[in-house]
């Protein structure tokens, strides 16, 4: 076994020795945490990993989940639940977002949530003194 370096905390000695040192310093740092607090620190690493699995809100397995306060898709739910709907323009001034990400944003709600946005209005501006397929937009709303 190679020499472990000095370390910052010398009652457990592994603080600072883990670098090319790995191997060589946690079997030392468990069997002097093992000593100190007279638990078995893998039972203990073990029993941390279980809780915080388990913590976890309990939510029935496809349920639609509540968004956050104060978020974008909080704000991108207000604006498809209105009356008039939005505009992926609209949406993606007021999030910041690039348009293909507003669209990407609609299939998740889907796929995750199970909430439907559905197509409420198309306005194609194609003719003579019209702007051409620029000019075009689709407003969006929640399909309720």
């Amino acid at each position: 076994m190679s020499k472990i370096l000095p370390t910052e905390n010398q009652d457990w000695g592994f603080w600072g020795t883990m670098r090319e040192h790995a191997a060589e310093a946690w079997p030392i740092a468990f069997t002097a945490i093992h000593n100190a607090t007279s638990t078995d620190p893998v039972a203990h690493a073990m029993d941390m990993l279980r809780s915080a699995l388990t913590r976890r809100g309990t939510r029935a397995t496809g349920a639609p989940r509540k968004p956050r306060e104060g978020t974008k898709q909080e704000v991108v739910l207000a604006m498809l639940r209105r009356p008039e709907g939005a505009t992926v323009a609209q949406i993606a001034e007021a999030t910041g977002w690039a348009q293909h990400t507003v669209r990407g944003f609609f299939a998740g709600l889907k796929k995750r949530q199970g909430i439907t946005v559905e197509i409420a209005e198309r306005i194609r501006q194609v003719g003579p003194n019209k702007q051409g397929a620029k000019g075009s937009y689709t407003v969006y709303r929640v399909a309720e």
